[in-house]
């Protein structure tokens, strides 16, 4: 067989990479154009790591067969919950209310208290010019319960997959694997132990830092005798899943609330705020969190900007646990690269 000559390999070769090039490219813009489905995807496999941990715990001390053990792991926190809510449904509601009934009386309070000086006249006429108008405000609530439609809506998806993932792990898995040793990689079964390793010590880390959050924020209002205490706990906590969110939604009403009380009462719901955030941050967090999913918190607030900045909602809930990821594959990446000496 004669070899072709020179300029028409260099045609084959060239033509090769374009078509590698273009394949990059389209293989952006679909994962782009996707980004939503590919985080509701990863959004479930970290309910099914959830539900499979919990199913495997429940196997190891009451020796039951595992699809028995994930029917409890996934019934068990819905009965809990419905039991929680049961038993203080009412008093929650009477605590929500007292919370809305309480922020207009603290904002009228501080308005009142601004007037009384020329500097706070300004600063009212000032925020009055920006103040929203009546079709705005209807445009917002619309909005907001569309998203919250959608939200349910994604919600209930993530559930009934990752359902179906922790039900049958090794199927999904061993595919994936399949697919990626096809592919040439052939350390994805590591790379993805890793991955799984990461996001379950940080699925328990950041379980550990909610209910903190919520029993002494909820604790430490309650003493100070904060109205809607166990509203404010509860919200605190749950945000807790997202960093910094839970402290930036609550500071602000609960503050409010307080110093519409007392001023006594306002700077100690102030104290309780920074002492639960700075006990949570720097104790809490980091025993919990261990080497495993040890994140810099420089690098979780980058991550949160970047996420809402690209990704929108459901990006920012799930900022984090993709930096986890991240952080993996980075220091795989490193591992497997011969290191660097400084000239001498």
């Amino acid at each position: 067989m004669t070899a072709l000559p020179p300029p028409q390999n260099e045609q084959i070769v060239l033509f090769r990479r374009t078509l590698i090039v273009m394949g990059g490219i389209a293989l952006a813009i679909a994962t782009w154009r996707l980004q939503q489905l590919l985080l509701l995807l990863f959004a479930s496999v970290l309910a099914a790591q959830m539900f499979h941990g919990f199913a495997g715990l429940l196997k190891a001390r009451l020796r039951l067969p595992f699809g028995i053990a994930l029917a409890l792991a996934v019934l068990l926190p819905l009965a809990s919950l419905t039991l929680i809510f049961g038993l203080f449904g009412t008093l929650m509601a009477n605590q929500f209310t007292l919370l809305a009934e309480q922020l207009p009386i603290a904002i009228k309070q501080g308005q009142d208290w601004l007037a009384a000086s020329t500097a706070g006249r300004e600063i009212i006429k000032a925020v009055g010019s920006y103040a929203p108008q009546v079709d705005t405000v209807v445009g917002i609530v619309q909005s907001g319960l569309a998203n919250l439609g959608s939200g349910v809506s994604q919600l209930v998806i993530v559930l009934v997959a990752g359902v179906y993932l922790a039900a049958q792990p090794k199927l999904y898995i061993g595919g994936a694997i399949a697919i990626a040793h096809r592919l040439g990689a052939r350390t994805a079964e590591a790379t993805l132990g890793a991955i799984h390793t990461a996001l379950g010590a940080w699925l328990k880390a950041q379980a550990v830092s909610m209910a903190f959050v919520a029993v002494g924020t909820g604790a430490g209002l309650s003493l100070i005798g904060l109205p809607s205490a166990i509203a404010i706990g509860f919200v605190a906590g749950l945000c807790e899943f997202v960093p910094y969110l839970g402290v930036i939604l609550v500071s602000g009403p609960a503050t409010l609330i307080g110093f519409s009380i007392s001023m006594e009462a306002g700077i100690l719901t102030v104290i309780t705020l920074v002492i639960v955030q700075q006990l949570q941050g720097n104790v809490v967090m980091p025993m919990a969190q261990g080497k495993l999913a040890d994140l810099p918190p420089a690098l979780t607030l980058f991550s949160l900007i970047a996420a809402a900045l690209l990704l929108g909602p459901l990006g920012v809930i799930l900022a984090v646990p993709l930096t986890v990821v991240g952080m993996v594959l980075f220091r795989l990446a490193m591992a497997e690269r011969p290191p660097v000496h400084p000239p001498a």
